[in-house]
């Protein structure tokens, strides 16, 4: 039986089949950030996700914008009346996304050979720091430290300096949530070939590997080790930095091809610096002296007149406000002012546009178990049985 008629007896607002992923059911076990982001891309194609947390979860919804178009429920998995549930959920789900350290869902008794028995169709995917194997399986971490080992701190910083943390979560979104979602799509392609679905093992810390392609590729190339701050993509040549302007504020120089450095030299009146892109010392130094001089003389607003639209690969660095305001983000959808149950939200739109069947804002991010006795009924508990589990702490 179809989860459309035994999960949710009105599914036709939640999910319609004009989504790409409709057909999809998700049981997100996933808490923190990556395993919520990932089915949050899937939920926006129609993927009809279903949140579980443990009724005692501190974290509540968590990320509430990365709950939209998803329904809520509380189950404690601990015990075996929960166990029996996510069972017989699991029974009609497409997918399972988790989050746990290795090991702890096979204690539980909800590890993917045991779900597998019930639905061979199942796709499990677990998002875990290290992966399902290898010395490092059973360590904690967190975004820094998945960085850290991958070599993507190494080259986040000055040169000279230290590593400086990246302001957003590289290797839980790039690393994880990403990784996560083509993983999960891989294998809902490959299910229609075979009819079985498998096990998606995403390590935090093999997706952030990935994101260092490009020092690979230079190490490939040049058979010496990258460097903080000394290549040609961490702030080492004026073509591509970072300068800081009249009013404190700054920009970005992203003048990486031949003609997008001469177009920039031109504009400053310095055609002698074009043919000494890639020069070093003592020219590299003199380049970025006067560069540094001339962007202090005028305001972000200023050069932004002036540069933005220059063919030079010019921006600035704005503020999370400015970022909001962003034409460019507004004309894309990507900032989204949307009614929730506590008012008015700002929120991040769907980033992957298709023509045909783009992302879908249906409903807002639901309450804390908001959806349990719903799931529950369309189970078969009456709603005495709901009374007794939710007085027992089972939801």
């Amino acid at each position: 039986m179809g989860m459309s008629s035994r999960w949710c007896a009105d599914m036709a607002w939640f999910a319609p089949m004009t989504l790409p992923l409709s057909r999809l059911r998700m049981i997100d076990l996933s808490r923190q950030l990556p395993g919520p982001f990932c089915s949050m891309l899937l939920a926006d194609f129609g993927v009809d996700v279903l949140v579980i947390a443990n009724p005692s979860d501190p974290m509540g919804v968590g990320i509430p914008f990365l709950a939209r178009n998803k329904r809520h429920m509380t189950l404690n998995l601990k015990s075996a009346a929960g166990r029996d549930i996510l069972l017989r959920l699991v029974a009609d789900a497409d997918i399972l996304l988790e989050g746990y350290r290795p090991g702890v869902p096979a204690r539980l008794g909800i590890d993917y050979h045991t779900l597998r028995a019930r639905n061979p169709r199942l796709i499990y995917c677990s998002i875990s720091g290290y992966g399902q194997d290898g010395p490092y399986r059973d360590r904690v971490g967190h975004d820094i430290n998945y960085l850290g080992y991958a070599g993507v701190l190494n080259f986040v910083g000055e040169a000279g300096g230290p590593p400086v943390i990246p302001g957003v979560q590289i290797a839980d979104i790039a690393g994880g949530a990403l990784m996560a979602a083509v993983g999960i799509l891989t294998a809902v392609i490959a299910r229609e070939q075979t009819g079985r679905g498998q096990f998606v093992d995403v390590s935090m810390l093999d997706g952030s590997l990935s994101c260092n392609a490009y020092h690979v590729l230079m190490h490939q190339l040049t058979g010496r080790l990258p460097q903080r701050g000394g290549e040609q993509l961490t702030g080492y040549y004026p073509c591509y930095a970072i300068y800081e302007t009249r009013d404190g504020r700054h920009v970005t120089v992203g003048a990486f091809e031949p003609h997008f450095w001469a177009n920039l030299c031109r504009h400053f009146g310095r055609e002698d610096f074009i043919a000494t892109q890639w020069a070093e010392d003592p020219r590299r130094t003199e380049m970025f002296d006067f560069f540094r001089e001339a962007f202090r003389r005028k305001t972000l607003a200023e050069w932004m007149q002036e540069l933005g639209d220059k063919d030079i690969c010019f921006g600035p660095v704005n503020t999370l406000d400015e970022t909001f305001a962003d034409p460019q983000l507004r004309r894309r959808g990507m900032v989204v002012d949307m009614e929730t149950r506590d008012g008015h939200a700002r929120i991040l739109g769907p980033p992957i546009k298709l023509s045909d069947t783009p992302a879908s804002l249906r409903t807002a991010p639901p309450g804390f178990g908001e959806h349990t006795d719903e799931i529950l009924g369309s189970l078969g508990f009456a709603p005495e049985d709901i009374a007794t589990l939710r007085e027992q702490g089972l939801v």
